[in-house]
């Protein structure tokens, strides 16, 4: 008999196999990525200054802390707000792509950490649908071993035991 549960629970199992380790794989290349920039957070950072940049956090707070000078130098305008003459409009045009590039980073990490977490509950609901299958397994064996076997009539008319016999008709 065909088992799709347990068809299902296996495919389950491999892809959240390969969905975790995916997932720390790629955590460990952004992790390395942005520690070969040798970026520390600024020291006027919201949070974590003068740490290296080389997780999620570190690299919001560094994001952070580059948007405060960018609008420092800007004026308290951004880039888009600034004249077309301004002559710090390209530094802060620079702050806004290593702004934008941090919060990629941020945004990696977040997706490699999903992927992880729902490596493992794609193994979770694997390992579920093989107990599925194995309690039904049991349960059919339990039931065919458990059923009578159909009598069959005696032959020569009489009846065997456990049958029903017909009443005469008068």
């Amino acid at each position: 008999m065909f088992r799709s549960p347990r068809l299902v629970g296996t495919i389950a199992i491999v892809l959240g196999i390969c969905a975790f380790f995916a997932g720390i794989v790629v955590w460990g290349i952004v992790r390395y990525q942005l520690s070969e920039q040798h970026i520390t957070v600024s020291d006027d950072a919201p949070f974590l200054g003068g740490r290296d940049v080389k997780g999620p956090f570190t690299a919001f707070a560094q994001a952070a802390a580059i948007n405060e000078h960018a609008l420092k130098a800007g004026g308290g305008k951004t880039y888009a707000e600034l004249p077309q003459n301004d002559p710090n409009r390209a530094t802060v045009q620079t702050a806004d792509f290593l702004q934008a590039s941090l919060y990629t980073s941020v945004v990696a990490f977040g997706v490699a950490f999903l992927i992880s977490v729902l490596g493992v509950i794609f193994f979770l609901f694997g390992l579920s649908f093989h107990e599925l299958d194995r309690r039904t397994r049991r349960a059919e064996a339990t039931a065919d071993a458990t059923e009578p076997a159909p009598a069959e009539p005696a032959t020569g008319g009489e009846a065997a035991p456990g049958d029903t016999v017909p009443a005469p008709s008068t």
